[in-house]
């Protein structure tokens, strides 16, 4: 028999309730990991979802802008057509309308909106009287932006874009977990390379953009960032406007005999026409002093008026073809169906620094390229060469755009992307960098300087507290002794 006093039959009763007790709580503290996990998952992904819904919305915004540039465009030129002497009520009246509500609603929306993005990413917390990247700036600049195409001013829409993408980025930042660790300047920069591919249909000259242009040096993650921007702005780009490349497919034939020759002279005209474009952009806007500019200061909107004149006297010696963006007009020339004077170039260069010298939302990209066209058309002709027209306007639209922006990188891939110029890659980067180069000698880089203007001051250090004077070997050198150094 067992004994009955053995202490474990008593034990086991005892000890039941608090094993139940140990298992529920060992239960609810594996829960509560779970529980947390789930949690911290639901976050990084809601989070994830916005940030692909704000390149998405990119895209959408880019492709709205496009459609109404597009369409107040083509709408001007149908009046000029019927109507020859529209620009000259329909351009200055215009001028006056878009500066005055450009300055009274929505200040920051002027010009490219590429320094304002440089700007703020310079100083993001710097205090300014007017924020630069906000909804506000949003709307303005895609209103504002495709009247000024639809009053007659030479500007683009995929420089203004950049500061679209910038600051629906910068919006998204305020619903975004603060788990997933991602700072306000990296979405910045990620809705600013999305707005220029998707503008421009060009995914890869995006992300050169971004590292070229907007920051110099790119981290691994941030990169990912813009990769993953880039993409979905791009998918709603081509699923909306087409897949095609901006210009089409254009078949650039030429023959490589005279390729050197080619890239040597388009490299010349470019980079020295393009610095000097951008050093005029550059004085304009900093530290420009003289009759002109009080006026233009103290009377924005008669300023305004009296450019918007001057452009309509330069497109009624071209038929209209510098006004707008210059979309149509390049196109043609790279087609082969253009029949354009010489000094296209010229007047197009004009009319877009009078349209910059205004203050309307409205960049320069899209000009510069129908610039480096009309150059290379006239280069054509002064080389009695037009079988291979198409391949000096190529080189010149890329050389034209590297040396005004200071960005070769970018420049000859989105010419390469958008005319499907693979095959003269090699052209189109010795123009770019050779032309950025020439560049530099004449101007320094044209958006990191217009970015200037928008950057707070910096502080003046106070002058430095009188010395007190000195005795012995010191105090004769601070009377102008001789100094005991080295002989």
């Amino acid at each position: 028999m067992t004994d009955p006093n053995q202490p474990g039959r008593d034990a086991a009763p005892s000890d039941e309730p608090r094993s139940r007790r140990q298992r529920a709580l060992s239960a609810l503290a594996a829960r509560l990991p779970a529980r947390r996990r789930n949690l911290a998952y639901l976050r990084l992904w809601s989070g994830r979802l916005a940030f692909w819904g704000g390149a998405i919305g990119v895209g959408l915004l880019a492709v709205a802008f496009a459609w109404m540039a597009d369409w107040f465009g083509s709408q001007f030129s149908m009046l000029v057509s019927e109507f020859s002497w529209l620009p000259f009520v329909l351009t200055p009246a215009g001028g006056v309308l878009l500066v005055w509500i450009t300055r009274r609603y929505f200040p920051g929306a002027e010009g490219s909106g590429i320094p304002q993005t440089l700007a703020h990413l310079a100083a993001p917390q710097a205090a300014r009287p007017h924020p630069l990247l906000s909804l506000r700036i949003i709307a303005g600049k895609i209103l504002l932006g495709a009247s000024a195409v639809g009053a007659g001013f030479s500007v683009g829409r995929e420089g203004p874009t950049v500061q679209v993408g910038a600051s629906l980025m910068h919006e998204l930042h305020r619903i975004l977990p603060r788990s997933l660790h991602i700072s306000r300047e990296h979405l910045v920069v990620a809705g600013g390379a999305a707005g220029i591919a998707a503008a421009f249909n060009t995914p890869l000259a995006g992300i050169m953009f971004a590292i070229e242009e907007m920051t110099r040096s790119i981290e691994t993650r941030v990169s990912g960032l813009i990769i993953i921007a880039i993409v979905l702005a791009g998918v709603v780009s081509q699923a909306l406007i087409g897949g095609g490349h901006y210009f089409g497919h254009i078949l650039i034939a030429s023959s490589t005999g005279d390729l050197l020759i080619w890239v040597v002279v388009a490299s010349l005209a470019c980079g020295v026409t393009g610095g000097l474009f951008a050093r005029m952009l550059i004085r304009t806007a900093i530290g420009w002093k003289g009759p002109i500019a009080d006026f233009r200061r103290n009377r924005p909107l008669l300023f305004a008026a009296c450019c918007g004149l001057l452009i309509a006297v330069l497109g009624s010696f071209t038929g209209g073809a510098i006004f707008g963006t210059g979309y149509e007009p390049t196109r043609a020339l790279l087609e082969g169906d253009g029949e354009l004077p010489w000094y296209f170039f010229a007047f197009k260069l004009a009319a877009t620094f009078l349209s910059y010298l205004c203050g309307l939302p409205g960049g320069i990209f899209a000009p510069s390229l129908s610039i480096g066209a009309g150059l290379g058309h006239a280069l054509a002709q002064l080389l009695g060469d037009p079988d291979n027209a198409g391949m000096l306007l190529v080189l010149a639209m890329a050389g034209f755009l590297a040396a005004a922006t200071q960005a070769p990188i970018t420049s000859f891939i989105i010419v390469m992307e958008m005319v499907d110029g693979y095959s003269k890659i090699i052209a189109l980067m010795a123009v770019a960098l050779f032309a950025s180069w020439i560049s530099r000698f004449i101007s320094p880089p044209l958006y990191m300087t217009l970015a200037r203007r928008y950057l707070p001051p910096e502080p003046v250090a106070p002058p430095a507290p009188d010395a007190a004077p000195a005795t012995g070997e010191s105090g004769a050198n601070a009377k102008g002794g001789p100094s005991p150094g080295p002989r």
